[in-house]
């Protein structure tokens, strides 16, 4: 062969080559750019100030450390909200494991608040099977879940985004993440937008005239700015190119933002605590508490339609509109069901994947226990019809299960042993029941208006011809026009509703 041609063959394994590491470098897949990446992730703190209108009324902390072949994630958030007259507490502590590829493994949480007390479990298997205990008192309740795709823990999506090649503006990604207060999983639906540049404060010091700390130095972090929203809310968050939290504000007002330790912990230790609580005393009518609490008993509303202006906060971040409820500027219009209405155009149980996430059991919606399954054909016995399965469901509750605060996290077989609970445990009761009868159903949070007053309520909802709203722990089916919904969800939204109520203005018309 002449030299020319053994120079071409060289030349043409060359170009070969080249393509080759091109093509695998270009096309590697998420996991394998991951569980490189993933190696060069550093251990070490971040802290946070959390912030409300302006005051101080959190600290939040991520601490990443390195095990060898898994990554620990510990989570820390304090808040302390005020809101019409008192403080609402929430301290909740997680403990993440995640491989090279930033999958969950494990996961241990601590939550205590307003909401309720619990602690719980999470261990993955392959990322085929969840199972997660869940603790309230003495009592524990275990699930096992099938799985067809891997989790990832909230503090670790930036990171998997920024280290799976994902922040390209413009782009958006659907990632199911794993919600350790709900202890259920929520898809998250991310578009990246415009990067920036923020200013933090990286060092602090001591300033004696006004006794807080104060930055003493500043650092310049390039940021990319992405919008997550999951469950109907939407929340901004920045991040560094190694998927580090910088800032977020959420649809309530919360605003979390990167800091010294002395200005993100020390300040909010000694804060100052009766400014930001004359600051959400709030108007007269409403109160942070439900009925129950407050020694109200219901009575129900005689007109089947009610107007509130409502003011003071962003409407479009709350769940408004659907079902009974429309808006119409910053007028809501709640309207009692009524015939045609009540009607489904379905049989029990129901299928098909639209009524999917609403027949699913979840962390304390333990639809699929053997004892929410027993008591659930024991009350719909062998009905069909899904109006008449929904009332004979909220009868039941409402005789059966007695009206008492709950000490601890609303789980619906701990209440159901018990026999009795709050709002909030009653409507996780009823849900659980509903799905487990084939019923679709889902927790939902608001204001309730009980003689001439708003109180904080939660209850459920059943889908019929659309969602019918129920409330067991009034005896309504279906609940009155009295009930003002703001979010769907469960424990966890409600933490997200505390600053919509401290700075909502009510005007009935």
């Amino acid at each position: 062969m002449t030299r020319r041609g053994w120079a071409l063959i060289i030349l043409a394994a060359w170009v070969v080559s080249l393509g080759w590491l091109v093509k695998r470098e270009l096309f590697r897949t998420t996991g394998e750019r991951l569980a490189e990446a993933a190696l060069a992730v550093p251990p070490g703190s971040e802290f946070y100030r959390v912030d409300l209108g302006g005051q101080q009324v959190g600290f939040s902390s991520t601490t990443i450390d390195t095990l060898g072949t898994t990554l620990r994630v510990t989570d820390v958030l304090l808040l302390d909200l005020p809101a019409l007259g008192r403080w609402h507490h929430s301290r909740m502590r997680t403990v993440a494991v995640v491989n090279r590829a930033l999958r969950l493994e494990t996961l241990q949480a601590e939550f205590d608040g307003d909401a309720g007390r619990f602690g719980a479990r999470v261990t993955v298997a392959s990322d085929t099977a969840l199972t997660v205990t869940l603790a309230s008192g003495r009592d524990s309740e275990t699930t096992r879940t099938p799985l067809t795709h891997p989790l990832v823990v909230p503090s670790f999506l930036p990171v998997r985004l920024a280290f799976g090649g994902a922040l390209r503006p413009g782009r958006v990604y659907s990632v199911p993440v794993f919600d350790p207060l709900e202890l259920t999983e929520r898809t998250v639906r991310v578009t990246v937008a415009a990067e920036s540049t923020l200013v933090l404060p990286d060092s602090a010091g001591f300033d004696s005239t006004v006794m807080a700390w104060t930055p003493a130095h500043f650092d310049t972090v390039r940021a990319f700015k992405l919008e997550e929203r999951a469950a109907g809310l939407t929340t901004s968050v920045w991040i560094d190119a190694q998927g580090r939290l910088v800032r977020a504000m959420s649809p309530g007002g919360l605003t979390v933002e990167r800091s010294a330790y002395e200005i993100a912990y020390e300040n909010f230790r000694h804060r100052d605590t009766t400014r930001p609580l004359r600051a959400g005393l709030g108007p007269r009518d409403i109160v942070a508490a439900s009925p129950l609490v407050a020694g109200v008993s219901p009575v129900p509303l005689a007109q089947g339609e009610l107007r509130v202006v409502l003011r003071g906060v962003d409407l479009a971040a709350l769940d408004l509109t659907g079902g009974r409820q429309r808006r119409v500027g910053d007028t809501l219009i709640v309207r009692r069901e009524t015939g045609a209405a009540l009607a489904a155009g379905y049989r029990l149980p129901a299928r098909g994947p639209a009524f999917a996430p609403w027949l699913a059991a979840e962390g304390l919606i333990q639809s699929g226990a053997p004892s929410i399954r027993a008591q659930a054909r024991a009350v719909v016995g062998g009905e069909g019809d899904p109006t008449r399965a929904a009332a004979r469901l909220a009868q039941w509750t409402a005789h059966a299960m007695r009206r008492a605060p709950a000490g601890g996290a609303p789980g619906a077989v701990e209440t159901l042993a018990a026999g009795g609970g709050d709002d909030n445990a009653l409507t996780i009761l009823y849900v659980a029941l509903a799905r487990a009868a084939g019923l679709p159903a889902r927790p939902v949070a608001g204001l309730v208006a009980v003689r001439g007053r708003f109180y904080y309520h939660a209850w459920p909802e059943v889908y019929l011809g659309d969602w019918v709203a129920v409330d067991p722990a009034f005896d309504e089916f279906p609940a009155d026009a009295g009930h003002l919904r703001f979010l769907v969800g469960g424990l966890a939204r409600q933490v997200d509703l505390v600053p919509f109520v401290g700075r909502l203005e009510l005007e009935v018309l």
